[in-house]
């Protein structure tokens, strides 16, 4: 098996679990690989020609300084700052534009935002300093702080003592912004949005920033790829709501196994909140829910507002599966199919790629788990029921596609050994089989998405 990823770890993965040596081994190599993007960049700046007038490096060059005497201060601080999900889009974004062949979009305004994270760096460091930082889109946003809104384009007067933060400019009055002991940043003006941070979800654990200020959170304003909705900016009554059904996550991922709760301590950093998509009520109430991970975005997950505590924990459980598997891609290929778009998933529309048939599969076997689980430990007969034909759809959807996957000549040994635990781990979930009529159900729906499937797409497979 590969040296970089030892079989033990390769089996416990496979059947989506991981233990604290396999999810440290993933989040090492995303630290290391986040640490070297952010040398490439430096490096690209560096050798880039000028833009609008500058050049690109003198961009970063004007607050590295002040990134590396806040990192002689406190370097956890900002290395947990560089290591921030966000500032993986970020790098990305800059250094693609520094390096794509063609013209570059807005190469300056990307590369401007490194002030803005300077800055926040040496708050987090308890560095004094000062700075003119250059707002965007009204709103000057300090990674893992907050935001604050700006009546110009003009650059920001920014100074920090140790203890608060002052914002002024040539225009409109000053606002004050004081940091607390746990790093963050609050004030009584208007102006102000702080980053809200949830609970961790077990003792000693980090808090999860719930961030919907940060200008790369998504790819863009309007609506997103892959059927998600746009990033929502929320309201103090959003909030609320939103810290409510955190509050619950704890027991309800415990009911999943204690892997499910260490696998979101180890793996979660930040949760995005998305406008309600389309078919949701007018507060995001109802059947209708998305969510997605980025690649580029290690440890975010980007989610609507669950209906309730229990598919919120769902949801987490859903979408760090495929934190997991990208991150374990990136260390090993596990099969070297193409990426041609051509299979049945009975959770999408549309033709899948071998990639994305494996993800799919992956993430739904860990919530027929999930659920499965649910259902064996809830005490409401309600409850109990739902978390059944949650369990029989999510099982029957991953029979209908792991013959693909299994009869894949383009595995990698690695690739294998994951597979086959997915199917034992699928057979298993056998061994307690839900109440009589959810499985036929379930298959009922399997088929009826097949059928669709197929006169959509115009083909039989």
């Amino acid at each position: 098996m590969s040296a970089a990823v030892p079989e033990r770890i390769l089996r416990e993965l496979g059947r989506t679990e991981g233990g604290p040596e396999a999810l440290a081994l993933l989040v090492r190599d995303q630290h290391t690989r986040r640490l070297v993007l952010l040398r490439a960049l430096l490096d690209a700046a560096d050798s880039a020609p000028a833009t609008a007038g500058r050049e690109p490096a003198a961009l970063i060059r004007d607050h590295w300084a002040l990134l590396e005497a806040a990192e002689r201060e406190d370097r956890d601080a900002v290395r947990g700052l560089l290591l921030y999900p966000l500032t993986g889009p970020w790098a990305e974004r800059c250094l693609h534009g520094l390096t794509a062949p063609g013209p570059v979009q807005r190469p300056s305004v990307d590369l401007a935002h490194f002030g803005a994270l300077a800055a926040a760096a040496a708050v987090r460091a308890g560095l004094p300093f000062t700075a003119e930082l250059p707002p965007r889109e009204g709103t000057l946003t300090l990674p893992l702080l907050g935001a604050l809104r700006v009546p110009g384009p003009e650059p920001v007067e920014t100074a920090f003592d140790g203890e608060a933060l002052t914002f002024g400019g040539r225009a409109g009055r000053r606002a004050t912004v004081r940091r607390a002991a746990d790093g963050t940043a609050h004030s009584a003006d208007p102006r102000w949005r702080s980053v809200v941070p949830l609970p961790a979800v077990l003792p000693g654990a980090v808090p999860v920033p719930l961030d919907d200020l940060h200008p790369y959170r998504t790819d863009g304003g309007g609506p997103e790829r892959h059927g998600l909705s746009a990033g929502a900016a929320l309201g103090d009554g959003d909030r609320k709501a939103w810290e409510e059904s955190w509050s619950g996550i704890g027991p309800l991922l415990r009911i999943g196994g204690e892997h499910r709760t260490a696998e979101a301590a180890a793996l979660l950093r930040c949760l995005v909140p998305l406008a309600p998509p389309p078919g949701s009520g007018p507060d995001g109430e109802g059947a209708s829910h998305c969510s997605g991970t980025r690649r580029e975005a290690f440890g975010a997950v980007l989610s609507s507002k669950p209906s309730t505590p229990a598919y919120f924990a769902a949801t987490l459980v859903h979408e760090l599966q495929h934190t997991k598997l990208s991150a374990l891609c990136a260390l090993v290929p596990l099969h070297h199919e193409d990426a041609a778009p051509r299979h049945f998933a009975p959770w999408r529309p549309d033709p899948r790629p071998f990639d994305g048939l494996l993800q799919g599969a992956y993430s739904h076997l860990a919530l027929a788990d999930y659920w499965q689980r649910f259902a064996l430990g809830a005490d409401h007969g309600a409850h109990r029921d739902l978390a059944w034909a949650e369990h029989a759809r999510c099982r029957e959807q991953v029979g209908a596609v792991l013959p693909v996957l299994a009869a894949s000549g383009a595995l990698t040994r690695e690739g294998r050994t994951v597979v086959n635990e997915m199917i034992a781990l699928y057979d298993h979930l056998a061994d307690r089989p839900p109440p009589s009529g959810h499985a036929a159900r379930a298959a009922a729906y399997v088929d009826t998405a097949r059928v669709i499937w197929c006169q959509r797409n115009g083909t039989q497979r």
